[in-house]
């Protein structure tokens, strides 16, 4: 690789206006002391009354730039070539943003190692390389073959481990209510004569451990960690963790594990929330694809929706669904084959066509399925608007939301605005809510915990340097516990002698698409 042979870099650093080291990366030997005390001596060799980028003592130059409240500064020899000791410290600068949202002393701090990676691939040693910023991102996220390796094997361990877990405790759980069925003491374990745990107690206990570890953690957003820190890493889902492992067998590569492609029912339940269900549970599910033009109108919005029956008891096979439909927007309603066409359409009953038939036991069953699609703005429930404005720096960008229908409560809102490549953090002046930069895939994502009637509009502002072109698409995801058409299932009856059913229910609203373009 090429490199300028005439340029001596000594160190790179960040440090404050009173010249305390923030993160110094030396490119040859030299003391803590010595470059402690070179910082020190840097902020009273400047002179405040005139613009310079570099000053020179009889033994270093200090090549500087100011950051705000910080300094980014390369101590060189005196005889390396200034107009390359500039154009390095540009690059310099110029890395900084891409892993620090914001030039403060706590967040250079928080990624200080990530700074140094970069900083060794500009300068090695006290020689700059020929690289430009993109190589730097790229040559800081290599990841490692053998360590995908590593994690896969080691995931699936665990997961069959707990499956394992899980068997053993089903089994002294069956051995307890078996000894009690006989009326005999429960079997112990141990062999250490009164130290021995009863089969009952180690059940659960077992249990319970595993119910405790694998309790999954709960997040507002699906994440998109901002910095460089996903480097080496495997994304850590159970199927596509398999899917790698089968893929490195299929190529010749050894695996030890046993099992290894098994996935286990139990293993990939923990990750959904805990929801009580009943011998009769429904579950009601909706998703909307939506798209909007930036300067108003909506393009298009679809909507689709299904009430899934699942009955665990096959005492409760012969039922009857009551539907309450309260929907004015319009939407089209669909039963299943089987179900009672009529019925329904009188008296909003979901009963089978031959009454004395049950409904299938322990599977989901689509009863009822609704369409909407529509052009009519009044009907989108969460607008955005979204008003980049050129400046003399580049663009200040306005986005606002408002919550057309108020019955609605969103969760986890994300709203996402890309951003122009390479030309670092945007500066964020007001906001509602929270906000993420994500310097990979140049994102900026507004981040809201709740949208309901009292958090029913918001607005955030920020600058950096682009076009307005470059802020769209914008895309916005959420969840709901509460459904857009208003369609519920009041009550479960019987067929015979109409004697009411327990039952539970879930409702999810969900996006599938929602884009601004």
């Amino acid at each position: 690789m090429y490199t300028c042979l005439w340029q001596v870099l000594l160190a790179a650093a960040v440090c404050t206006k009173a010249g305390k080291a923030i993160v110094s990366r030396q490119f040859v030997e030299m003391t803590r002391t010595r470059i402690e005390g070179l910082l020190a001596a840097f902020p009273k060799l400047m002179n405040t009354g005139k613009q310079h980028t570099f000053v020179e003592t009889e033994s270093v130059r200090y090549v500087y730039q100011p950051m705000e409240k910080l300094y980014m500064v390369l101590i060189t020899t005196k005889n390396s070539n200034i107009l390359e000791d500039l154009e390095t410290l540009r690059l310099f600068s110029r890395v900084i943003p891409e892993y620090c949202r914001a030039l403060e002393e706590n967040e250079i701090s928080e990624h200080c190692f990530d700074l140094i990676f970069a900083f060794d691939e500009i300068v090695a040693l006290g020689y700059r390389e020929n690289v430009n910023l993109a190589q730097i991102r790229t040559f800081t996220e290599m990841d490692s073959h053998e360590e995908k390796v590593f994690r896969a094997v080691r995931e699936t361990q665990e997961r069959e481990a707990k499956a394992e877990m899980r068997r053993k405790a089903k089994e002294l759980q069956q051995a307890r209510r078996d000894a009690e069925r006989m009326g005999k003491k429960a079997p112990g374990f141990g062999g250490f004569g009164s130290s021995a745990v009863s089969g009952g107690s180690t059940a659960a206990m077992i249990t319970e451990t595993i119910i405790e570890t694998e309790k999954p953690k709960l997040a507002p957003t699906p994440a998109r960690p901002s910095g460089p820190s996903k480097a080496l890493k495997l994304g850590a889902k159970g199927k596509e963790v398999d899917n790698f492992v089968d893929k490195l067998k299929s190529e010749g590569e050894t695996v030890m594990s046993s099992n290894m492609g098994k996935r286990t029912s139990e293993a990939t339940k923990v990750h959904a929330p805990p929801v009580h269900m009943e011998s009769v549970h429904m579950k009601i599910e909706e998703k909307i694809t939506l798209t909007c033009g930036r300067d108003g109108g909506l393009q298009n919005m679809e909507l689709h929706g299904m009430i899934m029956l699942r009955i665990s008891d096959d005492k409760f096979g012969r039922i009857r669904l009551h539907v309450e439909n309260e929907d004015k927007k319009g939407v089209q309603l669909q039963t299943h084959p089987n179900v009672d066409k009529k019925l329904f359409t009188a008296e909003s009953l979901i009963g089978l066509k031959n009454p004395e038939k049950s409904f299938p036991v322990n599977s989901d069953v689509g009863v009822l399925k609704w369409r909407l699609q529509t052009t009519e703005e009044s009907f989108i429930p969460l607008t955005i608007n979204c008003w980049p404005s050129e400046s003399g720096n580049g663009c200040d960008v306005n986005i606002e939301y408002e919550l057309q229908e108020d019955s609605l409560e969103l969760n986890d809102v994300i709203i996402t605005i890309p951003l122009p490549s390479g030309v670092g953090a945007p500066v964020i002046g007001e906001i509602d809510g929270e906000y993420r930069h994500d310097s990979r895939r140049n994102t900026l994502e507004w981040c809201l915990p709740v949208i309901d009637a009292k958090n029913k509009s918001g607005s955030l502002e920020f600058s950096i340097a682009g076009q307005p072109n470059d802020f769209f698409p914008v895309q916005v995801s959420f969840i709901s516990k509460k459904n857009y058409c208003n369609i519920q299932v009041t009550k479960v009856t019987q067929v015979d002698g109409n004697s009411p059913v327990r039952f539970s229910m879930e409702t999810t609203f969900l996006v599938d698409k929602y884009e601004i373009l």
